[in-house]
C-alpha cells in the first residue's frame, strides 16, 4: 500500500510542482497523467496535465488539475521545518514571489494559493523548553519567523 497526499488545483499543477522541487533538496517530480482526447473529465484540455506525482524530501504528493469548483484554502498546507535563518529567508522569499502571500506564524500562500508553514527547527526546540509561553507570544507577532527574535523571547529580553 502506498499513500499520498492530492491536492486539487485549478490548472497549472506542472508549473507548480517544478516550483516546488526547486525549493526542497531530494524532491523530484515522478509520472504525469494527461487529459486524453474525447475526455468526460470536466475542466482540462487534451494534452493537458491531469494528476502529477512528486515528492518533496521523499514525501509524496499528488496535484490534481481539477478546475475551479474546490479552491485551495488554508485548512490544508505544507509544513516546511527547516534548518536556519537562511532557509527559513530563502524558502519564504520564493513562496511569497509573484504574487504570493504573507500571513502570521509562519505562515504563507504561494503564487498558485497553496498554503505553507515555514518552520526553523529552533522553534520547535524553543517550544519544548521552559519558556515556551514568551516564543509563543513573540511567535504571534511575527510573520515570517525570525529565530534571533525567538531566542531573545525565551532569554526574557
Amino acid at each position: 500500500m502506498d499513500v499520498s497526499t492530492c491536492i486539487w488545483f485549478d490548472g497549472r499543477i506542472e508549473e507548480a510542482a517544478r516550483f516546488y522541487v526547486s525549493l526542497v533538496p531530494g524532491s523530484e517530480v515522478g509520472s504525469i497523467s494527461r487529459y486524453p482526447e474525447g475526455s468526460e473529465f470536466p475542466g482540462g484540455t487534451p494534452g493537458e496535465a491531469l494528476t502529477l506525482d512528486f515528492t518533496l524530501a521523499g514525501v509524496p504528493y499528488q496535484l490534481l488539475n481539477g478546475g475551479p469548483e474546490f479552491p485551495l484554502t488554508e485548512a490544508v498546507s505544507i509544513a516546511l521545518i527547516v534548518d536556519d535563518q537562511d532557509e527559513v529567508d530563502r524558502v519564504w522569499d520564493a513562496l511569497i514571489a509573484d504574487g504570493g502571500q504573507e500571513s502570521q506564524c509562519g505562515w504563507c500562500k504561494d503564487r498558485f494559493g497553496l498554503s505553507w508553514q515555514v518552520v526553523p527547527r529552533r522553534f520547535v526546540e524553543l517550544m519544548s523548553g521552559p519558556s515556551a509561553g514568551a516564543v509563543s507570544g513573540a511567535l504571534m507577532r511575527m510573520r515570517k519567523i525570525d529565530i534571533a527574535e525567538l531566542e531573545s523571547a525565551a532569554a526574557g529580553r
